[in-house]
């Protein structure tokens, strides 16, 4: 099985350290690359060619549902799932409309990411 090419993109560089090092010690994922903003995600996405863009929803300039439909348009076979410390019913129906595939409150268990990682990178429409 192809291991599925992630790509973070949290502007708060511990925080994005910490997922790097969770998701690493997954079967099946490779964090290939990590940016602070929704601006570099898009270069990112191309360059690397990540399967997933794990992305904040919460970021400085351009914000998570903006920088999804960025990234859908520029990467139109990379799945979006956002990550937020906490989201309203607006913002779940904003992440949707942006193409993301699910939104995932940070602080979650780190299997539940994972399996909704993998199932945004097999096309599945999971709303975590």
């Amino acid at each position: 099985m192809r291991r599925v090419r992630v790509l973070l993109v949290e502007d708060n560089d511990v925080y994005r350290a910490t997922l790097e090092l969770l998701l690493a010690g997954h079967d099946g994922l490779d964090v290939v690359g990590g940016v602070a903003g929704g601006h570099e995600a898009v270069a990112a996405c191309r360059e690397l060619e990540a399967d997933v863009v794990l992305m904040d929803f919460r970021l400085p300039g351009l914000d998570g549902a903006a920088a999804t439909v960025a990234v859908r348009e520029a990467c139109p076979g990379t799945a979006v799932v956002c990550l937020t410390a906490e989201a309203t019913p607006a913002d779940r129906e904003a992440v949707v409309a942006a193409g993301a595939v699910a939104l995932v409150e940070k602080g979650r268990p780190t299997e539940q990411l994972v399996a909704t990682i993998l199932a945004a990178a097999r096309g599945g429409e999971e709303a975590a």
